[in-house]
């Protein structure tokens, strides 16, 4: 029997059964549904909010026709927040006739936790949707103080203390930064981080006169922020000198050597390293010198300065005397009596008219020194008592030395005195304490500055051609 009239009725069927399991296939969850009209699209916004406050998100769900978008009515649409370890609700909204719907989230501290998911279910009409959002963050402004003590001891601590807020008085617990200006520039001296109260406490001893400032790091809710300057003065912990008025400078001026760090003296007695050494020769010592590297030694030692600050100073000497002029330096710190300086003279460099480190300039500096292998300052190839190491010259600028061609380093200081830099008797403490180490003061005020030291058991060492007259 023919079979072509039937295929119209075929067909039809076909298509009666295709809408059958179409609609069957739309309800079932999970798969996916026949949507005429286009793609959902789901929207979340909200405008940037400081932490702890509202912000307000609009939801926007809309489809995809083939004319243009159209909102999406009266749809759910379930919001989650993200709390560290899991999505937890956050709240249903249903969209208005223009597809939109609003929810008021509190904005959080840590960005992490402002995540938003928000997720619509679909129908008949149209698909499913999600979208993923960020509560946007506006950053505090805040304000951050450097509070404490204007001054201080030197080798002293004080405690500065840097307190971090918001502007609307809330405190911040984040890191902040103590910076000092220093050779033009903003260093850290240290880092800290404030507590719950927005406080750091800051224990330091600076050891010179700064300028600091106290810096917050920004956080993403609270914004960084800069200190006003605060002036912190170091104090010497001893007495300044007063010179007299009028009373000259030295005509050569030093860099202050390092302050203290050791308690009391600290006086080091050691061999001659080899970087000193490589320095000493060519300067203060050089081929043709009674004494050798071996009869040497290095004495470190710490010192009062006369602006009443403890440094530390050096000196070469003898191996038979060092230990004398170590217990005199040490008495005149105990004493708190100053020194200018005491830089090893081989710092001035070599003089062709002394044959040896240049003593001009060490005394124009008021520099404290001993070995020098060179001549006698105004007398050419006769050798200073210095080349042997047993000399020592204390403050030079306030205590000259009349030499042949007049008073060195200045013709002001001989005939004044002072109580503590300048001595014109044998009763002055300073000569009072050299006499007890056993260093004489051979040439009284024609060389006040000059001490001979002079061994235990032994004796004064006599440079010929110095037996009558002063040799510096």
């Amino acid at each position: 029997m023919p079979l072509g009239p039937r295929r119209p009725l075929l067909s039809a069927a076909l298509v009666v059964l295709a809408t059958v399991v179409s609609t069957l296939v739309a309800g079932i969850p999970g798969l996916p549904r026949a949507v005429a009209a286009g793609a959902t699209t789901l929207t979340l916004t909200a405008p940037p909010q400081y932490a702890g406050r509202d912000a307000v998100v609009t939801v926007g769900l809309t489809d995809g026709p083939t004319d243009g978008e159209g909102p999406v009515a009266g749809a759910d649409v379930v919001l989650e927040r993200w709390d560290g370890v899991a999505w937890q609700p956050a709240g249903t909204v249903t969209t208005d006739d223009t597809g939109a719907a609003t929810l008021a989230l509190t904005v959080s501290r840590s960005p992490a936790r402002n995540q938003l998911r928000a997720s619509y279910a679909g129908d008949m009409e149209h698909e499913p949707a999600t979208a993923t959002f960020t509560l946007p963050l506006r950053a505090l402004p805040t304000t951050t103080s450097l509070t404490g003590p204007t001054s201080v001891v030197d080798e002293r601590s004080i405690v500065l203390r840097i307190t971090w807020v918001t502007t609307t008085g809330e405190p911040v617990a984040g890191t902040v930064r103590l910076q000092r200006y220093l050779d033009g520039a903003w260093r850290t001296v240290t880092r800290r981080t404030t507590n719950a109260s927005g406080i750091a406490d800051i224990d330091f001893a600076p050891r010179n006169d700064g300028r600091y400032r106290a810096v917050s790091t920004g956080l993403p809710w609270a914004a960084g922020s800069v200190s006003r300057l605060h002036v912190v003065d170091n104090l010497p912990p001893g007495v300044p000198v007063r010179l007299p008025a009028g009373a000259p400078r030295p005509r050569i001026a030093l860099p202050v050597q390092p302050r203290a760090t050791a308690p009391g003296a600290a006086a080091v007695i050691s061999r001659i390293p080899d970087r000193v050494w490589r320095s000493m020769v060519g300067r203060s010592w050089h081929r043709g010198c009674p004494v050798g590297r071996s009869g040497l030694r290095l004495l470190r030692i710490n010192y009062w300065d006369y602006q009443g600050y403890r440094r530390r100073g050096e000196v070469v000497a003898a191996v038979a005397v060092v230990g004398q002029m170590a217990g005199a330096l040490r008495d005149m710190y105990a004493a708190r009596l100053p020194i200018r300086s005491m830089y090893r003279v081989d710092r001035f460099g070599w003089s062709r008219r002394l044959n040896g480190a240049d003593d001009y300039r060490s005394m124009a500096a008021g520099n404290t020194s001993a070995f020098n292998c060179r001549w006698v300052v105004g007398r050419p190839g006769v050798r200073s008592p210095h080349t042997w190491g047993r000399s020592l010259d204390v403050n030079t600028w306030e205590n000259p030395y009349r030499s042949s061609h007049g008073w060195v380093p200045n013709a002001w200081w001989p005939w004044r005195a002072h109580a503590r830099v300048a001595w014109r008797s044998r009763t002055h403490r300073v000569v009072r304490i050299m006499a007890g180490r056993g260093l004489r003061w051979t040439y009284g005020r024609s060389d006040s500055q000059h001490f001979d030291a002079v061994p235990r058991g032994g004796r004064l060492v006599v440079v010929p051609g110095c037996e009558d007259v002063v040799c510096h």
